[in-house]
């Protein structure tokens, strides 16, 4: 039900106005009376009203002052000037606090209901709006961290098709243009009971992703991979023109904190190391190759090592010379990176199949319904053409192949049982025309429905 505020200093206007709603809109409204201004802002308080009708001229606080103290704190309130006279000194006023409608002393009955079921229908319309903006917003959420997954997957791998980048830079509000990589390198931890270690993984990266994000906030734009054979990258990005110092000075800074945490709170000695700044993607790739050359080359737990900072023999060079990029590269790649990849795609596999389950389960409990591939792609806050192609790659079979299936097998089931006639099993399964249903029967059986029966 909704709620209806009546404001009036009349009784009399008040019971008449109630008398009217109930018995032309019965069960609609719960009806709240207010005698004056003051009460008016009270009721609205405690009850929350959906529409108000408040009277210009009361005793005390007047009608527009108590709506603009009611507005204020409700403002989806509807609100209705009633007057015994068209005061349009008014107007401009109202029309200022969202006050489009009035009725005028004594009012018509079907005025009055015109003016509430259009006021109702707007209430509505608003609800659903706001209804279809959070379940938009509740599916952006829930894609952020694939969307972030993927973004690391193209830092981490040339194997991937870059021409999505801006779309996942757009959604994470990032920028790709420049940025360095913090490896995260931690023990081997394969002597923890299995339950325990997903557990202890679960939390390394919880700890990891959170300080990460709430140590940088908003000074550089952060990208944090999954965790992954026992190392996680944080990509730092440019932010606003971001000078390459300030990179290295916030990838000091964290990769340092992160070790830290690490041994304060989850008592692991992680190796960090740091890659150089580089400028688009592929600069930023070979920064990830640096960090995670540089998070192995002490072979020291507990220290942190930058890139920038090694030095070590070149291929046919002097023996104190900077890291060859393309060796650290090469390293970097055999060592890790392909372990890493594959591992993020089984994830991301896995999170699929589990989309699927649930759509699986949920075609299951409903395909006797009136049941669309877009009703069971909303129920998975899935694109209904990439939920298509999705289903079908995992189950082998189309929506309507899926669903028809499901259909006939229970079909079959109940004409062996023989307690329902055919026509009763056609409406059991989810059809609603005995021909059509025959039709689709004898082109998936082979035979019609009656001869099937015959058969058994």
């Amino acid at each position: 039900m909704y709620r209806l505020l009546i404001a009036d200093d009349e009784a009399l206007e008040r019971e008449g106005i109630e008398w009217i709603v109930t018995r032309m809109m019965p069960n609609t409204f719960e009806i709240i009376h207010a005698e004056n201004g003051r009460i008016a802002i009270q009721k609205a308080y405690e009850f929350r009203p959906h529409i108000i009708l408040m009277d210009i001229k009361m005793p005390g606080i007047q009608g527009l002052e108590a709506l603009r103290e009611i507005k204020a704190h409700h403002p989806q309130v509807k609100m209705v000037l009633v007057t015994a006279y068209e005061y349009f000194e008014y107007a401009k006023e109202a029309l200022a606090m969202g006050v489009k409608e009035y009725l005028v002393k004594p009012a018509k009955r079907d005025h009055i209901v015109a003016l509430l079921q259009q006021l109702i229908d707007e209430i509505d319309q608003e609800k659903r709006k706001r209804d279809e903006e959070f379940a938009i917003r509740d599916k952006f959420f829930q894609l952020l961290p694939l969307a972030e997954t993927e973004m690391a997957l193209v830092f981490m791998s040339d194997q991937v098709n870059e021409t999505e980048v801006e779309q996942l830079a757009d959604i994470l509000g990032v920028s790709s243009d420049k940025g360095c990589a913090i490896v995260l390198a931690l023990p081997d931890m394969g002597h923890l009971p299995y339950q325990e270690l997903g557990i202890t993984k679960r939390n390394i990266f919880e700890t990891v992703k959170n300080a990460a994000k709430g140590l940088i906030k908003h000074r550089t734009g952060c990208v944090v991979s999954s965790m992954v054979y026992g190392h996680m990258a944080i990509f730092l990005l440019e932010r606003h023109m971001t000078k390459d110092a300030v990179l290295r000075e916030e990838a000091l800074g964290l990769g340092t904190k992160l070790m830290e945490l690490l041994r304060e709170q989850r008592g692991i000695n992680a190796t960090v190391g740091i890659g150089s700044v580089g400028t688009d993607i592929r600069g930023i790739r070979k920064s990830y190759f640096e960090g995670v050359f540089a998070s192995t080359y002490h072979k020291q737990w507990g220290s942190l090592c930058l890139f920038e900072d090694l030095t070590m023999p070149s291929p046919g060079g002097p023996a104190d010379q900077t890291a060859d990029p393309v060796m650290t590269e090469h390293v970097a790649e055999r060592t890790y990176v392909e372990l890493a990849i594959k591992h993020i795609r089984e994830e991301r596999e896995q999170r699929t199949w589990s989309v699927i389950d649930d759509a699986v389960t949920f075609i299951q409990e409903r395909f006797r319904e009136d049941l669309s591939l877009e009703d069971v792609a909303d129920h998975v806050h899935l694109n209904p053409h990439y939920f298509s192609k999705v289903f079908k790659q995992q189950t082998g079979e189309t929506f309507i192949d899926y669903v028809t299936r499901l259909r006939i097998d229970k079909a079959k089931a109940l004409i062996k049982e023989g307690q329902f006639s055919l026509k009763e099993v056609c409406y059991f399964v989810g059809y609603k025309d005995p021909n059509y249903f025959s039709r689709v029967f004898k082109k998936v059986i082979g035979v019609s429905p009656t001869e099937y029966r015959n058969q058994l």
